[in-house]
């Protein structure tokens, strides 16, 4: 899977035996928001996939408004009720210290990066 329409990139990256790395790079908001839902369902789908864990991989991630973070919980929620696990990585610092005001650092965990991630998935 690899989508670039308006101003957000969607590629998967499958880990050898691990999560599947979900890099997402420009801007998540009102208009590429469903983008991304879509993305995160059609792994959850894939035979496999979904058990293996989802990372979203934020470092280059440049923006972010209130329904993409609504994406982003919803992703994680979706993921955790399929019985797969979902982790937030490499935040740029202005996405993280966003993510740290509305609270969502307490809902999300977060890797401060993608091979972090990817361990503390594929160990867990």
């Amino acid at each position: 899977m690899n989508e670039t329409e308006g101003t957000l990139a969607i590629s998967a990256h499958p880990s050898p035996g691990g999560p599947v790395v979900l890099r997402l790079a420009g801007e998540l908001d009102h208009h590429t928001g469903a983008r991304l839902g879509r993305a995160v369902e059609d792994l959850l789908r894939s035979p496999g996939a979904g058990d293996v864990g989802i990372v979203a991989d934020l470092s280059r991630l440049h923006y972010c408004d209130s329904t993409g973070i609504t994406t982003i919980i919803t992703a994680h929620d979706r993921a955790r009720a399929t019985g797969s696990s979902f982790c937030v990585a490499a935040p740029s610092p202005a996405i993280g210290q966003l993510f740290r005001m509305t609270g969502l650092d307490q809902i999300l965990t977060f890797h401060p990066s993608v091979e972090d991630a990817v361990e503390a998935l594929s160990s867990g």
